[in-house]
């Protein structure tokens, strides 16, 4: 066999998790700062303070604001999703093995992604407790970042749970098409996302006590400059080794990454209950 088809395999397995991570692997990544391609142990986001405007004399010098620039720094650490696949296995399924493996790998590396952001976020200076989401939490919510300046752009997100994504739906400025608007994308009418009150919201599995059905949800409303993702490297890296004492394929993911959180009054934490 020549070597050519071998290298074909590896870059369509690459190709593949790429895909799939960017896709279905994780939700949250598009919803934050991102840095890619960092080169080292760590990186840093800057954090830039509030302007003043002032007054100036007739011929004067142009009063400036001398912003405070403060380095906020991430670090990067290394996660690993690999499996093996057997090369005689391959024979005898009529399904390509090492897609699977790839989409699986991907997926595992979203997840990782995804509990990176989300704890970042977690245990931020702003909270709302209540027993359940409700129309009253979510706007005592939105005060706080109204109150923090927190800019209303279209850029505000909010992650919740599956038990209290059903206690939206029973909103009915949350649930029903008529608040939304007939000429909303189609991707905002799904089940898992909508946008209300101008903050897109997601319903999301991983979130820190969604499957503890005694406890409570962390979920999460947020701007996107509050949160910063970095990626070392080319960000996913993929690749696929024959290993001769096993006789079989070593599908290896790897990814460098870390999330820290850049502005505390850019988060507010919403601690919901699980059950009624």
């Amino acid at each position: 066999m020549s070597n050519s088809i071998e290298q074909s395999f590896v870059k369509q397995f690459e190709a593949d998790v790429h895909l799939a991570y960017q896709q279905m692997g994780t939700k949250l990544r598009s919803t934050i700062r991102s840095k890619s391609g960092v080169v080292g142990l760590s990186t840093t986001f800057q954090k830039i303070g509030r302007g003043t405007a002032s007054t100036k004399s007739r011929h004067g010098l142009v009063p400036v604001m001398n912003l405070d620039h403060e380095p906020v720094e991430c670090v990067l650490v290394d996660y690993y999703a690999g499996d093996w696949v057997d090369a005689l296995d391959e024979l005898k399924t009529n399904i390509d093995e090492r897609r699977v493996v790839a989409a699986a790998g991907a997926y595992a590396l979203g997840r990782k992604t995804d509990e990176l952001i989300a704890n970042a976020m977690n245990q931020a200076e702003s909270a709302v407790e209540g027993d359940a989401i409700s129309k009253d939490v979510v706007l005592a919510a939105i005060e706080q970042l109204n109150a923090n300046d927190v800019p209303d752009d279209g850029r505000r997100f909010a992650v919740v749970g599956p038990y209290q994504w059903n206690q939206l739906l029973k909103i009915d400025q949350f649930a029903k098409s008529n608040y939304v608007g007939e000429d909303a994308p189609v991707w905002l009418k799904g089940t898992e996302t909508k946008r209300w009150l101008n903050i897109l919201w997601m319903m999301h599995t991983g979130l820190p006590g969604a499957n503890d059905k005694a406890g409570a949800t962390q979920c999460l409303i947020y701007h996107l400059t509050a949160l910063g993702l970095a990626e070392g490297g080319p960000g996913v890296t993929s690749e696929i080794n024959y290993i001769p004492e096993k006789v079989a394929y070593l599908c290896n993911n790897m990814i460098s990454a870390g999330t820290v959180r850049i502005d505390d009054t850019g988060v507010v934490q919403l601690n919901a209950k699980n059950a009624a």
